[in-house]
């Protein structure tokens, strides 16, 4: 069976990533999705092993000494990371999987999987997305302001990934239709296809 896409989307916080792969996922139900571990609380709503798999410093660490951890980044005095089960489980079925995930953690991945599709999303302005994470109620001033420290320093990183996506006020449709474009054509990227090419001639021999 032909392996699934690695399909990597990352961005600033603020940047919509939750809000597009959902949305995504609704139009592309057959796409594996990695639920990310990390050590912060749950907010309001979040649910055990759907959004997170919400464990201690103490048991991440661990996984990361273990090598059962594929990404990880420490951010906002938290680990976040990508459970190596779930890459494993995804790809072998043949579905594509879709990484939400940060951007230090999505070059990992690109480091580690040359032929995965990265895609950074981003607002279409810095104040909008400054405005977006104001918009959220649940963070300090001095977060918000690491938080947009650490976007214009994720920005200078864009060189690692192959596709730059807008995602602006009520354009998320616009947005899900640019990746699933996107996807598509990774399917038949002539790297992917050489499989089908040996064979092409095999049934008249």
């Amino acid at each position: 069976m032909k392996r699934g896409l690695i399909i990597v989307i990352s961005g600033p916080a603020g940047s919509g990533k939750g809000t597009v792969v959902k949305a995504l996922r609704e139009k592309m139900p057959t796409l594996g999705i990695s639920v990310s571990a990390t050590t912060r609380n749950p907010r309001p709503g979040e649910v055990e092993g759907v959004h997170y798999f919400f464990i201690t410093k103490e048991e991440f660490e661990r996984r990361i000494a273990s090598g059962e951890i594929l990404e990880h980044t420490y951010y906002c005095d938290n680990y976040y990371g990508t459970p190596k089960s779930e890459l494993e489980r995804i790809t072998a079925e043949g579905k594509d999987i879709i990484f939400e995930i940060e951007v230090n953690g999505a070059i990992q991945v690109k480091k580690l999987f040359p032929e995965a599709v990265a895609i950074m999303l981003l607002p279409p302005s810095a104040k909008l997305l400054e405005s977006r994470l104001r918009g959220r109620g649940t963070e300090t001033e001095e977060v918000i302001k690491q938080r947009l420290r650490r976007a214009r320093d994720e920005l200078k990183l864009l060189h690692h990934y192959d596709y730059l996506v807008v995602n602006g006020e009520n354009m998320v449709d616009d947005c899900v239709e640019l990746i699933k474009d996107i996807i598509t054509s990774e399917h038949s990227r002539t790297s992917r296809m050489t499989d089908f090419a040996e064979k092409f001639f095999e049934d008249n021999n």
